[in-house]
């Protein structure tokens, strides 16, 4: 007698060692999963950080390419160029329709000739920047100058110079705001709670900061983070230098500044650390109530299985039994389960011969277009190399659209789908292709066939038409026409930008795959002309040998 593995123990107790197995398994991978969403929500929280300092820095840039274009308004006043600066001063109060930003005009050395701070006439002396000043005249364009105390004003500023090209009126014309001003613009509404946002000027010095950051203009930023923010936009991340903190950054483009925003991590992930929670407790007591729930199931099932055990001991002394209605369903489902599996078994073989012979038909399909293919250019190749060369072409763009045809489990493919498929490889850029047409889907062998037609036009235009150069253009379009025998699909593929065409000398396989293949293929009509401007090609062909009639 063979020794059991297991000890003897009640239905009961196996049921309850079972839900142990079972439950405690699942709350441990509960909580793996629970660890890797930290991770994935770390991660998401990096991008989500650069996604708040790219859109504060957009907020910024708005600010800044405003004010730059107020100076560019300003300086095309002719009041300039008369160097009245009486009516240029009366002329900016118009402009000018905020308290909050002053326009000044400046000698090279940084002497002040206007502030519209302070009525005209009053007194002035020279920047509070010359630095600034001197960056801008120096590169001949508009900069943002880095925060710094007014000479005039007594507080932090940051001025937007525009540099003024043989003006009689002055080297520079330049606009100035509070720094506290545009602090106003640095929000943290949209950020987890404790989060804070700055706005940093290039050499690392706080222009506006908003959020629980106790930062004020002029401050200078940390300067263990400054020189690891390097990139375009990025986080950054050290526990040593941000405890539990994570930073993220975008320069502002066309200017030298940048956006910053940073916080807790915690206060982002409060959400996790509630689910946390929830997972402890919740699972303690669930677990509870499914030992309570499985000692109540044990009794139950120790019924079925003592009838199940009478009818087997009837089954054994030769009585015909009919099945048992217990009050297990699976029980009860046995024998529709077994005819079920015999009915899915043989839809499963006609299936199979269906799919079978479905291989097949494609499969000649297939061999036979790669035979006629091989032998006309067996007979226009003098040399293997070259043979081998048109072969691989060739078949390259006919295994794109087996491949596409696969993916839809040779359902059909939309056209606009197979065009990209086809060009992908030969556009220099998507502004060499315009297709104009409205979508529907193509038989599998329209797609294979017109694959081949797309695949020689493009390999042509490659060699000898537009796609030869980089402001070559091809233009698809198709239109529906009315035909004598129903309607019609017009398609154009049209060549411009590219070197003069001239008509070939001979005519190769290309040819015949463009002309009489294409002709053949969809029963229709192919009208090729080489005008001088780029190659037009013209299928005229049955919509219905084309699209694919949707079930």
């Amino acid at each position: 007698m063979r020794k059991p593995h297991f000890p003897k123990a009640s239905i009961g107790a196996y049921l309850i060692a079972i839900a142990l197995a079972i439950a405690l398994p699942i709350l441990a991978f509960v909580a793996l999963l629970l660890v890797q969403l930290e991770d994935n929500e770390r991660d998401a929280l990096k991008g989500d950080t650069v996604q708040d300092a790219q859109a504060l820095s957009r907020v910024i840039d708005r600010q800044l390419q405003d004010m730059a274009t107020t100076l560019r308004l300003l300086s095309s006043s002719p009041e300039l160029e008369r160097n009245d600066i009486a009516t240029f001063f009366a002329r900016t109060e118009t402009v000018l329709r905020t308290d909050s930003l002053f326009v000044l005009l400046m000698e090279k050395d940084g002497q002040l000739r206007l502030n519209t701070r302070w009525p005209l006439g009053k007194p002035l002396g020279k920047t509070g920047n010359i630095a600034a000043l001197q960056s801008a005249l120096d590169s001949g364009r508009i900069e943002a100058s880095d925060v710094f105390i007014g000479s005039t004003a007594r507080r932090w500023v940051y001025n937007v110079t525009l540099p003024l090209e043989h003006s009689p009126a002055g080297a520079a014309l330049a606009v100035t705001q509070d720094a506290d001003e545009l602090a106003k613009l640095v929000t943290t509404e949209a950020l987890p709670p404790g989060w804070s946002a700055a706005v940093l000027d290039k050499s690392g010095h706080v222009v506006a900061a908003g959020g629980p950051t106790t930062l004020a203009p002029g401050d200078p930023f940390n300067k263990n983070i400054l020189p690891k923010l390097i990139a375009s936009s990025g986080v950054y991340q050290d526990d040593k230098v941000l405890p539990n903190a994570v930073l993220g950054y975008a320069q502002i483009s066309g200017w030298s500044w940048k956006a910053v925003v940073w916080g807790p991590i915690a206060s982002a992930q409060a959400s996790l650390m509630s689910t946390w929670r929830f997972l402890i407790y919740g699972g303690v007591t669930l677990l509870l109530i499914a030992l309570i729930a499985v000692y109540a199931l044990a009794r139950q099932v120790r019924t079925t299985i003592q009838d199940i055990a009478d009818m087997a001991d009837r089954m054994g002394r030769g009585e015909i039994v009919a099945p048992i209605d217990t009050s297990v369903i699976e029980a009860n489902q046995v024998a529709v389960a077994l005819s079920n599996a015999s009915f899915d078994r043989s839809v499963t073989e006609d299936r199979l011969h269906f799919v079978m012979h479905e291989l097949v038909h494609r499969t000649k399909n297939l061999l036979a277009l790669a035979q006629a293919m091989t032998r006309q250019l067996a007979r226009q190749t003098d040399s293997v190399d070259t043979f081998q060369r048109a072969v691989a072409d060739r078949l390259e763009g006919l295994a794109r659209s087996i491949e596409v045809l696969t993916s839809e489990q040779w359902s059909g493919v939309s056209l606009r789908r197979v065009i990209d498929i086809h060009l992908a490889t030969f556009l220099q850029g998507p502004q060499q292709l315009d297709v104009l047409g409205n979508d529907f889907l193509l038989k599998p062998e329209a797609v294979q066939n017109l694959g081949l037609v797309l695949h020689e036009l493009a390999t042509n235009s490659v060699k000898y038409g537009a796609l030869s150069a980089p402001e070559g253009k091809i233009t698809i379009e198709w239109t529906n026409e009315v035909g004598e025998t129903g309607t019609m699909i017009r398609f154009v593929w049209t060549e411009s930008g590219g070197p003069p065409v001239k008509p070939p000398s001979d005519t190769g396989f290309g040819t015949t795959v463009t002309k009489t293949h294409a002709a053949a293929s969809f029963s229709g009509h192919v009208e090729v002309s080489f005008r001088p401007a780029g190659l037009v090609w013209i299928l005229t062909a049955p919509r219905n040998m084309m699209e694919r009639q949707r079930s």
